[in-house]
Order: C-alpha cells, then structure tokens, then sequence
C-alpha cells in the first residue's frame, strides 16, 4: 500500500518539475519570437530609409538638372550649368541603387513604378541635353520654345507621382512590420504572467506531494518505524528542495545563456532571470507544510532587500515576529521583490533616499506597510506592466489586497492579507 502512494508521489513530483520547465521554456521562446520580430522590423527601417533616400537623391538629381538647364538658357553662361552636370552624374548611380534595394522583393506595382521612373527621369535628361545642345548651336528661341512647352512640365509632375507613390508603397511595409512587432510583444506580458501562475501552482503541488508522502508512511509505522518514515520523509523534502533548486539554476543559466549571441535581448534576459531568482529566494525560506508556520516575514523581507541595502541605499524594518505560512511565502516573495526592484530602478533608491517596511497585525490580518521617503512627481504611471499583473495575481494568490498609492513624497504601498494566529 505504501510503496504504490510513494511511487504515485514521486511521478507526481517528476510531473510538476516538467511543468515548471515546459511553462519557462515556452516563455524563453516566445520572448526570442518577440525579439526576432523586433529584428525584422530595424531591418526594414533601414532598408525603407536606404529606399527612401535614393528616390530623394533621384528627384533631387532631376531638379538641379532642370536648374543647371534653365541657368543656362536665361544667361548663356557655361557657369550655371554646373547643377545641371551634378545632377547628370548623380541620377545613374542612384537609379542602380535603387533597382538594387526594391527589385530583389518587389512587387508587380513596385516594378512597374521602377520602370516609370526611370522611363521619366531618362526622358527629363535627355530633354535637357536637347535644349542645351540647341543653345550651344545658338538657336536660343528654339531651346526657349523647349522649355516653356509643357512636355517637360508634366514629365516633372509625373516622376514626382511615380516617386510619392514608390514612398507610400514602402511606408505600408514598414507600418505592416511595427504591427507584427507590436503583436508579437503583446503576447509576452500575458504570457510571462501565466507562467508565474504556474510556478505558484506547481510548487504548491510539490509540497502537497511532499507532504502526502511523509503521512502515509507515518500512518504505517510504529514507534520504531515512525522515526525511519519521518527521515525518509524529511530526505525527500530535502531531495526535491534540491532538485527544485538545481532546476532553477540551470534553467537560469539557460536563459543566461540564450542572450549570449544577441545582445538586444538582455534587457529581457535580465528581467526574466531576476523574477526566477525571486522565486528561487520565496522558495529557500519556505520549509514544511502548506499550512503550518513555515518562514519568519521579517527573514522574507530582510532576504530580498540584502542584495542592495547598504549605507548609500539605507532601509529601516520594523515589526512583531511573524511566522508564515507556505502558500503566502511564495506570491509574498513576488511582490516584495517587484517592490524592491522599482525602487531601485525608479523610486527611493534610486536617489538614495530612504525606505521605510513595518507590518503589524489589525483585526486578523496583517498589515505591510513599504513607504519610499523621497520626492517624486506624484503621478500614477499611465503604463501598467507586467509589475501591476503580478501584483493583481499575487493579491489573488494571498487572499488579500494590495494597494499602492502615488504621493509627492515617494510611493506607498499597503499590502492587507489574513493571517490565522
């Protein structure tokens, strides 16, 4: 009977690992999704502006040739037709450029504006060397005739119709691109969310299979055996401590690793390894049973402000001597890990002002307070986050409420969660 309930037990626990490692590799991958995307889209800035510019440096091109020609033509001097020489030499290069950057992946309308312009801009120069080449044989009213008829002008409008559209055609691609960016990073919030979720869950089954282990070989033994069952029961506590432990350290140098050869991803690599690390710390202060008191809160809190609390960065905690239990000390964790993170980010510690957590229990629940004394602009941010979709879930989690205030004086924070004496 017993080996059937241990061997359920410990499938039970190979389940929950594999889920935690299913759930954080599904968000390594969607975050790499995001940045591919994000890719795509500085590629296909630069290739729109590449695009852009040469159809400028073409209609510019155009322009002081026209300018060089009409110079020319008003003063029969050899000296104004310099634009015009300019713009000769620039057109042919700009054109091959531009083949070059839109023929590879164009379209049937972006080929048929292709060959327009080219079409226009080779008939406005060859235009333009006639009504010289008659200026040069002296025949000025015939080249004066040339210019003012109105071939050439609606030559002039139509390239300038052929290269707005080619700009408009390319500013469609890249918007398309900024859509699927923004689509792509819209999935991963949600979804880093759902994943702390289930981390919350699977460690809370963890110890549930834990602790159905240790009571069924407790109820088979004798006084003799129930000491052996109570050891094996506290050896596997500290197996799957350990082997939870070892799992968040190499899924942390996973994700460490992945952003090896793609810098543009450590902001994300960074923020994702810091809330894995909030859990690893909620979860080394957690010992025993889910319902029986199981960590000291003002270890919690002392724990996850260590890492930056000196002199320059100062922290006063005040408060009874409270034990937790297990299923709090995790959402617990989060939330004042996020705390402490923004105040270091943005708030108190940021200019070295000070921090103030006490708690205190009021009419069964107990009362956190965290307190940033330091000047801000008082304004609610218009953006919310991942923090506030933690903070929500955790709230959840805790049975409990979590309100932040956003003062002139620095943020304030009141967290109200039921606590059983």
């Amino acid at each position: 009977m017993i080996r059937p309930r241990l061997r359920r037990a410990h499938l039970g626990n190979l389940a929950v690992l594999g889920l935690i490692a299913l759930a954080l590799f599904l968000g390594i991958f969607f975050v790499f999704q995001t940045i591919e995307a994000e890719r795509s889209e500085r590629a296909q800035m630069r290739e729109t502006s590449e695009i852009l510019l040469e159809l400028r440096n073409i209609t510019r091109a155009t322009l002081n040739g026209e300018t060089g020609q009409r110079g020319y033509l008003l003063t029969l001097d050899r000296r104004y037709l310099d634009p015009y020489l300019v713009g000769r030499e620039q057109y042919p290069p700009a054109m091959a450029r531009l083949r070059a950057r839109v023929e590879p992946d164009a379209t049937a309308r972006q080929q048929e504006l292709l060959d327009e312009i080219e079409t226009l801009a080779d008939s406005k120069f060859a235009e333009m060397q006639e009504t010289i080449q008659l200026i040069e044989r002296r025949e000025v009213l015939e080249a004066r005739r040339r210019v003012l008829d109105n071939e050439g002008a609606e030559v002039m409008a139509r390239l300038r119709r052929a290269t707005r559209d080619m700009e408009e055609i390319e500013n469609r691609i890249l918007l398309r691109a900024a859509s699927e960016t923004a689509r792509a990073e819209g999935r991963v919030l949600p979804l880093l969310g759902g994943i702390v979720l289930v981390l919350l869950v699977a460690l809370a089954l963890g110890y549930r299979l834990v602790t159905r282990a240790a009571r069924a070989e407790a109820e088979a033994s004798q006084a003799k055996a129930l000491g052996e069952a109570r050891d094996r029961a506290d050896l596997l506590a500290r197996e799957l401590n350990h082997r939870v432990k070892n799992l968040f350290a190499v899924i942390l140098a996973i994700v460490r690793m992945s952003a090896k050869d793609t810098p543009e991803a450590k902001p994300v690599i960074e923020r994702i390894s810091e809330r894995i690390h909030a859990l690893l710390t909620a979860h080394e202060v957690t010992q025993g049973t889910l319902e029986r008191p199981v960590a000291s809160l003002r270890a919690l809190v002392e724990t996850t402000l260590a890492p930056y609390r000196s002199d320059k960065l100062p922290a006063q905690i005040d408060g009874p001597e409270i034990e937790l239990p297990a299923k709090q000390v995790t959402p617990l964790g989060l939330v004042l890990h996020e705390l402490t993170t923004n105040a270091v980010k943005y708030g108190a510690w940021s200019r070295g002002c000070l921090l103030e957590v006490r708690w205190r229990l009021a009419d069964g629940s107990l009362v956190i307070e965290w307190r940033e004394h330091c000047e801000s602009e008082g304004r609610e941010p218009e953006r919310k986050g991942f923090g506030s979709l933690l903070m929500t879930s955790a709230a959840r989690q805790l049975r409990g409420e979590i309100d932040r205030r956003f003062g002139e004086e620095g943020v304030e924070v009141t967290i109200t969660i039921p606590h059983a004496a």
